[in-house]
């Protein structure tokens, strides 16, 4: 037996589970993604990656701007569904989009709930300085991320982990849990666990101001912040400039022993935190493309002796 769904989608986050759901052999009928959106230098309009691989699969696409629409929730529901499959989709799904399908609509979190409901579970994680987190197939509700656990992956942070390099990590493990959860569902063995109501976080997403560095906080927290912005939108300071500040993306740094004002440049792109020094470890001016540190300081004067706001 095979379900009949609907994907709801947008990055390659989710595109990694369309494609292992529809290699499992499920028959998805529709897919729902975010509109295109215009791009780059020439602004072009680019679709998503849920909505390029739906093409390539042959698969249906609808890209509607909201989903409280009466005639999309319409025609959501003529779809005779089994179930619907959604993973980083972007948009809040109403009551009567939640009841249409017959076995209601499944969500991909990356985090280990009730920690980190909401939009940037990864970078929260690390930010945190998290040691765990994971990937959890949930009932979904009406309220953000509180529906019943179906089915629990633990993923591990490395300590080398970057928001980039736990996306892929946490990408391949939800999207391997389908197969496993759409067959438990068919044969009614997939047991809804409801989440604790201790423990709860939330994942906001993540402003440009919040992503600039505070140099008053200690270097550790600061290592996790880089790392957990890295490389979108990336953790920044402003450097002296000839005309005005530039700004700095950090894409990698280390906590190391130092002692100075906080924003004070020690030696070799080592700034005094609050506590410690932050060794910055790789860099992107606004406009260059990221470079290693002795690259970045062939072509940039930052002195020792400089403070950073």
């Amino acid at each position: 037996m095979t379900l009949r769904l609907a994907f709801m989608g947008t990055p390659d986050f989710a595109a990694r589970s369309l494609a292992e759901i529809a290699a499992a052999g499920h028959e998805v009928v529709h897919v729902y993604t975010q509109p295109p959106r215009r791009r780059g230098r020439g602004q072009s309009e680019q679709k998503t990656p849920v909505h390029q691989l739906a093409e390539v699969l042959g698969i249906p696409v609808s890209t509607p701007a909201t989903f409280r629409d009466p005639d999309v929730i319409a025609h959501f529901a003529s779809l005779d569904l089994d179930l619907a499959a959604v993973v980083a989709y972007g948009q809040i799904l109403p009551q009567a989009a939640l009841d249409a399908p017959r076995m209601g609509c499944l969500n991909l979190h990356a985090s280990l709930l009730p920690r980190w409901r909401g939009a940037a579970p990864i970078q929260r994680a690390i930010m945190a300085g998290d040691t765990l987190t994971g990937v959890q197939l949930q009932q979904m509700e009406a309220g953000l991320d509180t529906g019943p656990i179906l089915l629990s992956e633990t993923v591990r942070i490395k300590d080398s982990d970057t928001a980039a390099s736990l996306h892929d990590r946490l990408m391949d493990a939800g999207a391997l849990m389908w197969p496993r959860a759409l067959s438990a569902l068919e044969r009614g063995s997939l047991e809804a666990v409801p989440q604790s109501s201790e423990g709860v976080t939330y994942a906001s997403k993540i402003s440009s101001d919040e992503a600039r560095i505070d140099w008053s906080r200690p270097a550790g927290e600061l290592a996790h912040h880089v790392r957990g912005l890295s490389p979108f939108p990336g953790a920044w300071f402003e450097m002296p400039g000839e005309k005005r500040p530039v700004r700095v993306k950090v894409l990698l740094a280390e906590a190391v022993d130092g002692k100075a004002a906080p924003g004070t440049v020690i030696e070799d792109l080592t700034i005094a935190c609050g506590e410690g020094a932050l060794r910055l470890v790789r860099l992107q001016r606004e406009g260059k493309g990221a470079m290693d540190a002795a690259t970045f300081l062939n072509g940039n004067s930052l002195p020792a002796g400089t403070v950073l706001d």
